[in-house]
């Protein structure tokens, strides 16, 4: 095992951290890293731009390049580094290829194409890689379930309506009401058709797996077939009205960079509806979301395009900001009073979808992104609310914006607790199971169901805000956040992967909260955490945790995830412990001298792939594989590096306190 670290040692390995941070601090005062997620990102691009008739030559070169750098040795794609290959996004990527006039001959080409047919074929695609394919004429239409546009009109009230659906689902199911009423199919040369990837040239119809009779899945696909009739009516009163309506709730919500939703899924379905309702590829809304994907959600690099499923300024910059206070940078800095101007001017003021449910609270939280004023977030305003507190609470020159946002802010997020005591990342109450069950969703999660980590931000900012554990809805979050612990300690981390960061959140937000230490939920997790440290004093997690319960807490050591479990340890007034010490040495010795941490493992997550959003359970993840074929993993560039110079400030913070105590 590593050696107790110099405390020297960590003071240089702060000291280059900071370095980094501020040498690569935006000079409108943010922080940006890229957010890389799997390769059917720039498959998806190739096919945007192909159907909107706006492809490029150079530009798309330079997504095939990126596609196949990222190619795997057995040809396939994944869905996070480190996973074995996945169906659909091979079948994507190999058809953008295809696509892009690269010969199918190649070995690379021949891999990917057996590999597809050894799985199954296109048959066996999800729902949303059928529909790219039908777009193009590559799958029949009528074998997609249907979404009317008249959906639209149902009221908040009704079981389905739009706004049970999650945010990030939410931009993108409005759009397909209309592509997937019109049905467009772009034309392409026989070469770039992709035939031989079908195992049954004749099998191009959905396949339900054996359902019992009584089932809502059944009474789904009963009202599907239904909805398809509907659609062979030559009558249907308010049609056009109905797809009028969706396109003025999609031109309401296109954002100042031209884009939508803040998700991939919302900017391209918006552009593939606005042109199959008529809009030519140059009007301004295709024309600027286009720039504005190219802008702010795009990273070029050695000729490589890579596409961004949604990028995170505001969650960088408050991050860094906690990080850089809590590792000791003077309060008077520059840069940190560029961070907090830039937090502050970018407060959400405006109306947003959170208020079908919560209508009567002033509009005050933070959002992901550069541009989502519809979408402001719980998490993102929960971190946000700790940076400019610490700020605050460190500055000695009063001001009264900064003050002002702080107690918007916190109503706001307050107003946002569910009635099972917890947060969600986006709304209030977004619980409604009975919708996953719906046939055109067999990927990802399409609700937003309160989570035990974002529960945790929002209590550990509450803590730092100075509320007290006698607050109601302190101790609704508690009464949560303690029934969700899983039997071996842990808690689960629905937006980070994953046991390691849930564990560690909860630890921290206690903490804040001052609750006693030794309390044995707290204890128990504590005891998990140290039964999951590698032999070379770090921690890591695979992705592969969200689909096989046993790999909770295992993997190669990273420097985000050890910070995490270094942090709830140094909360926990485990400081003297060979567990924290052989991890501080961990990541002191694994700093290169650029100030960054290397890290190529995804540590974020979008979807577990469980449909439902909530915490798995065996019976759930039983059928689930490590290529997490209805998963969505994102690797944050910059976790690599504020979380371990956050766990090294606190853990030199908690030092210095020990020195002090014992003079």
């Amino acid at each position: 095992m590593p050696k107790m670290p110099d405390i020297l040692l960590v003071k240089n390995a702060i000291h280059l951290a900071q370095h980094y941070a501020l040498e690569n601090q935006y000079p409108e005062g943010y922080w940006r890293g890229s957010d890389e997620t799997n390769n059917a990102m720039e498959a998806e691009f190739i096919f945007i731009n192909y159907f909107l008739g706006t492809n490029d030559a150079l530009q798309t070169q330079k997504l095939v390049k990126q596609i196949l750098d990222c190619q795997l040795d057995d040809g396939t794609w994944g869905v996070y580094y480190g996973s074995p290959g996945e169906l659909s996004i091979t079948t994507e990527c190999y058809f953008a290829l295809k696509l892009a006039g690269v010969n199918v001959d190649l070995p690379n080409m021949k891999k990917a194409r057996d590999f597809i047919l050894a799985h199954g074929g296109i048959e066996k695609t999800r729902i949303f890689t059928k529909f790219w394919l039908a777009l193009f004429g590559q799958y029949a239409w009528h074998s997609i379930p249907v979404l009317p546009p008249e959906l639209i009109y149902l009221p908040s009230w009704f079981p389905i309506n739009i706004y049970e659906f999650a945010s990030w689902a939410r931009s993108g199911i409005v759009p397909l009401m209309i592509i997937l009423t019109e049905k467009p199919v772009c034309r392409i040369p026989v070469t770039a058709q992709i035939s031989e990837l079908y195992v049954n040239s004749n099998a191009t119809s959905s396949n339900h797996p054996a359902l019992p009779f009584f089932s809502l899945q059944r009474f789904f696909i009963f009202a599907d077939k239904c909805l398809r009739l509907y659609e062979k009516s030559p009558w249907k009163p308010g049609r056009n009205k109905a797809k009028k309506k969706v396109l003025d709730w999609m031109m309401e919500r296109v954002q100042a960079d031209g884009t939508t939703g803040g998700t991939e899924a919302g900017w391209s379905f918006t552009m593939l509806a606005f042109k199959t309702a008529g809009y030519s590829s140059d009007h301004p809304v295709i024309k600027n979301c286009l720039d504005g994907v190219l802008k702010n959600y795009s990273y070029e690099d050695a000729g490589a395009l890579r596409i961004e499923a949604t990028n995170s300024p505001i969650w960088d910059t408050c991050l860094m900001l906690t990080a850089l206070i809590d590792s000791g940078l003077a309060i008077n800095s520059p840069a940190l009073a560029k961070g907090v101007e830039f937090l502050l001017r970018n407060q959400i003021k405006s109306k947003g979808d959170w208020q079908v449910k919560v209508p009567n609270v002033e509009p005050a939280g933070w959002a992901f992104e550069f541009a989502n004023n519809y979408y402001p977030d719980i998490d993102d305003t929960a971190e946000v609310l700790i940076a400019l507190s610490r700020y605050q609470n460190n500055s000695t020159s009063p001001n009264d914006n900064l003050h002002q946002a702080i107690q918007q802010g916190t109503r706001w997020m307050l107003a946002l607790q569910s009635e099972n005591g917890g947060w969600a990342a986006f709304d209030k109450d977004n619980t409604r199971t009975l919708l996953t069950k719906l046939p055109f969703f067999d990927f990802g999660e399409i609700i937003d169901p309160p989570s035990v980590d974002v529960t945790a931000h929002v209590l550990e900012a509450l803590g730092v805000l100075g509320f007290s554990l006698d607050h109601p809805q302190i101790k609704r979050g508690l009464d949560y956040i303690f029934s969700e612990q899983e039997a071996d300690g842990s808690w689960f981390g629905r937006w980070g992967v994953n046991y390691i960061y849930g564990t560690s959140a909860v630890i921290v937000a206690l903490r804040a909260l001052n609750v006693t230490m030794s309390e044995l939920p707290i204890a128990r997790g504590i005891d998990w955490i140290l039964s999951k440290q590698n032999p070379d004093g770090g921690w890591g997690e695979s992705c592969a945790s969200y689909v096989n319960l046993d790999e909770s807490g295992v993997g190669p050591s990273t420097a985000s995830q050890t910070a995490w479990a270094l942090m709830a340890l140094i909360a926990a007034n485990r400081i003297d412990d060979a567990a924290t010490q052989n991890g501080m040495a961990y990541l002191c010795k694994t700093l290169p001298d650029t100030g960054i941490w290397d890290e190529p493992y995804y540590t974020g997550c979008g979807f577990g792939g469980y449909l439902t959003g909530m915490r798995p359970t065996r019976d759930v993840v039983k059928n689930l594989g490590k290529e997490l074929s209805t998963g969505f993993m994102l690797r944050y560039d910059l976790y690599r590096h504020y979380w371990p110079l956050r766990a090294l400030g606190m853990y030199k913070e908690a030092m210095k306190a020990k020195i002090v105590n014992s003079a």
